[in-house]
């Protein structure tokens, strides 16, 4: 199921929007079962439920991000050893990720179990959301094993090349997704229960079609059930660029807590507008996301094949396709805001404080594209450390210094959406800058030739 593409020949341009799009595609639909879960409690459940079920997407992120950025030093790892030519190292790459993905689950499942209800309550989630929101986050995490699996499967899948095995799955499981909301909510009267059950069962669909393809492919990242192990010096590898890729993610999640809990001080009206902007915003974030993943994998095969030239037009060909790509989604979506956020809540104040959201957050995405791909970038020549360090300094530093002083003194919408152009712009600057001093092409290229 899905070929590979050949990332270490050829033109690159063709090859990188071939890669791309599948991927893109892949992270929205991902997206879209928390959209439909919004849009169904939205239409269905009146705005409390509909506020659980967004407030909760901030927590749910920072958990999962952690192992996404796992799964991105599995993604490397791979990448690298088959631009080396290294089938042994491949496997025992893939067989350690599906462990890794299994084991994470289940101890964030076990976790989440007990401490959900104190998780909430550090949201300062309203009185009449907090049922609501303990019941929806309780569901959902007794999905986290195959929510990890099928992250880990797709990290495998792109690694060779092949990202459309992973979006065939997710489009089925994605229609699954929306019949079940329905069916769980109208047609069985539950409110966010009823989606967070749909969306669990959505993910296990998913995330078996992915092992069942993993297990059929001629690829060389082929699955063998006798070969489920976890190799250590393996595990090191993608440990060493997975968790600070993973602590990156963690953090950005940690600083959208601490908005969240500001957003979630200012009334229902404003939480149910920031989940609705949320779900749109979202589908430019995977734009950017999609390119920096591309960059990652590209620079890994390339590097590992010896390619310096192919390395420096990847990141060339990436940040001016990623830009193109992500202005274009947003002029969409801001021409047609309104109308798309009625299809979460049709309440017109919801509408107008949304409106006010996609603006300042599509603003600040000038500065994510040089931050997403750059950080692929560096992490393609498995350096994960610095963009991680950048991101704790210019995201979450200053966001939180932002909301415990500024939103302090001014606690309004308008100040909360002022720190993010902030601290993405300084972030991005202090990639930027570390990218020119250490010039990783030059560098790695330079090592391998004299080692």
């Amino acid at each position: 199921m899905g070929k590979k593409i050949d990332m270490t020949k050829g033109k690159l341009g063709g090859k990188i929007i071939r890669y791309t799009i599948p991927l893109a595609i892949t992270g929205i639909l991902q997206q879209l079962f928390n959209a439909a879960d919004v849009a169904v409690v939205g239409q269905f459940s009146g705005k409390e439920a509909m506020a659980a079920v967004g407030s909760n997407a901030p927590v749910i992120g920072i958990l999962i991000n952690l192992f996404v950025g796992i799964s991105l030093g599995s993604n490397v790892i791979i990448a690298k050893s088959i631009g080396q030519g290294d089938k042994k190292q491949v496997s025992k790459a893939v067989h350690t990720s599906i462990i890794v993905a299994l084991l994470g689950g289940i101890i964030i499942t076990i976790l989440g179990e007990i401490f959900a209800p104190e998780v909430v309550r550090l949201l300062q989630v309203p009185d009449e959301v907090f049922p609501f929101s303990v019941k929806y986050l309780k569901i959902y995490l007794l999905g986290m094993p195959v929510i990890l699996l099928y992250n880990f499967e797709s990290a495998i899948f792109r690694s060779c090349g092949n990202t459309k095995t992973p979006l065939i799955a997710l489009v089925v499981s994605g229609v699954l997704n929306v019949i079940f909301n329905l069916g769980f909510v109208v047609g069985f009267g539950m409110d966010v229960d009823g989606v967070a059950i749909a969306t669990v069962l959505a993910n296990t669909i998913s995330s078996v079609i992915l092992f069942i393809a993993l297990m059929k492919t001629d690829l060389s990242v082929k699955v063998s059930l006798r070969k489920l192990r976890i190799h250590k010096n393996v595990l090191v590898q993608i440990l060493k660029i997975g968790v600070p890729a993973g602590v990156q993610g963690m953090i950005f999640s940690f600083a959208n807590i601490i908005i969240q809990s500001a957003v979630n001080s200012l009334g229902t009206t404003v939480i149910a507008a920031s989940a609705a902007a949320f779900n749109l915003e979202i589908f430019a974030y995977y734009i950017m996301n999609s390119f920096g993943q591309a960059c990652t994998t590209f620079i890994g095969q390339n590097y590992g094949a010896g390619k310096n030239e192919r390395c420096k037009k990847t990141l060339k060909l990436c940040l001016l396709q990623c830009a193109v790509g992500t202005v274009t989604i947003c002029v969409l979506i801001l021409i047609f805001s309104r109308q798309l956020l009625s299809v979460f809540n049709t309440d017109p104040d919801v509408i107008s404080v949304g409106c006010a959201r996609l603006s300042y957050i599509f603003f600040a995405y000038i500065f994510s594209i040089w931050q997403e791909v750059l950080s692929g970038y560096l992490r393609g020549f498995g350096v994960s450390f610095i963009p991680a360090l950048c991101s704790v300094l210019g995201i979450c530093g200053i966001r939180l210094v932002w909301i415990f002083t500024v939103f302090g003194m001014s606690p309004t919408f308008e100040t909360i959406m002022q720190v993010y152009p902030l601290s993405l712009g300084i972030t991005a600057l202090l990639i930027l800058i570390v990218t020119i001093i250490i010039k990783p092409s030059k560098r790695y290229f330079a090592s391998n030739k004299s080692s």
